[in-house]
């Protein structure tokens, strides 16, 4: 048996792509030491080299790529499923002289931000700070945050909580470069062989089969692991970022992790 080290976060389409792979899947010859964090943690992890797989955010991959492979199945990409840039009121403006809260440095969210700011915004620096995705949202609700870009399961609850829209920066995206939006993706490291490679993709996709073939989407796993009460906020955020993508990117997918990574600050 072969123990490997694998980091997912705890979003509803992370667990549905790896449950059964985490609990076992019949006659595997990999077993699974699992680290559950956020996606920026899980970055920050891959960028010291201390996980053998894990799902990472598609702008952190060039800095990762000297050790790491990219796989081409159990991302998330995809249309209509980007980042919001939200506003703590509403109606709302941009506010050029507040800071704008990202969740995480290296995220495709941050990136996705400065891809429209300087699209938008006439040159100027952006002010910026960094916080974990759920504070980011939480800030805005209290009125901490003047603006902030939202992830996962809380791009489902905006209006419902009455903060405002500023940009969809997912169909900023789709309409500058004609390509899907490249949010995460998953990487094994080089060292573990091809043939180890190919056995942890194999094992992915069984996985992803086995989720699909399901009757309910959501199952106990799931729902504990993003401790959300609502079963239908977590079969929104399942149906949204496991695409099609999420089997194979393909060619769509790979050009646009290349136009992803001509922004990313190497």
């Amino acid at each position: 048996m072969t123990r490997l080290r694998l980091g997912i976060s705890t979003c509803p389409n992370d667990t549905f792509i790896y449950e059964a792979l985490v609990h076992g899947i019949p006659g595997s010859k990999l077993t699974w030491d699992v680290t559950f964090a956020d996606v920026q943690t899980l970055n920050e992890k891959v960028l010291r080299g201390e996980l053998d797989v894990a799902k990472v955010s598609c702008g952190v991959l060039p800095l990762v790529q000297k050790d790491y492979q990219l796989l081409p199945c159990g991302g998330a990409m995809g249309y209509g499923c980007g980042p919001l840039l939200l506003s703590a009121k509403n109606p709302a403006a941009f506010q050029n002289d507040k800071e704008t809260v990202l969740p995480g440095k290296n995220t495709t969210a941050s990136l996705l931000f400065r891809f429209w700011y300087a699209k938008t915004q006439g040159g100027k620096t952006p002010q910026v700070s960094y916080a974990f995705f759920n504070e980011v949202y939480d800030g805005l609700l209290n009125g901490k945050n003047a603006q902030g870009v939202v992830i996962h399961e809380k791009r489902f609850t905006w209006q419902r909580d009455g903060l405002g829209l500023l940009m969809d920066l997912g169909a900023f995206w789709e309409a500058e470069t004609a390509s899907p939006i490249p949010l995460g993706c998953s990487v094994a490291k080089k060292s573990l062989g091809q043939s180890t490679i190919q056995a942890v993709e194999a094992e992915i996709r069984e996985s992803l089969a086995s989720a699909h073939s399901r009757l309910n989407l959501v199952t106990d796993f799931i729902r504990k692991m993003a401790q959300i009460p609502d079963d239908s906020v977590i079969e929104q955020h399942i149906r949204m970022f496991v695409t099609d993508f999420t089997r194979d990117m393909g060619v769509p997918g790979r050009k646009a992790l290349e136009i992803l990574a001509k922004h990313v600050v190497l």
